[in-house]
């Protein structure tokens, strides 16, 4: 499995309705600060995310991602979103 692959699977515990991952990382090749882990553009829509501040539901998809963020994630871009929000 990639780790694209690994990033959706656990967020499907959100039952998006919108998941569109990005690996932005040949863009970032050689970026100052980076330990060889992968950059990425999230966006995602849940109604999991209904009523929430963005912070809270950052603070959501990094707990889903936790152990990934130390060294294969070196960055994410996240755009969350519930379902009655553009």
């Amino acid at each position: 499995m990639t780790l694209a692959e690994e990033i959706k699977q656990r967020l499907q515990v959100f039952e998006p309705t919108l998941l569109e991952l990005s690996d932005q990382s040949e863009l970032h090749k050689g970026h100052a600060g980076n330990g060889g882990g992968g950059h990425f553009t999230l966006t995602i829509k849940s109604s999991h995310f209904s009523g929430k501040s963005h912070i809270i539901r950052h603070r959501l998809i990094y707990a889903q991602l936790a152990d990934l963020m130390t060294k294969q994630i070196h960055a994410l871009s996240i755009q969350a979103r519930s379902p009655d929000e553009l």
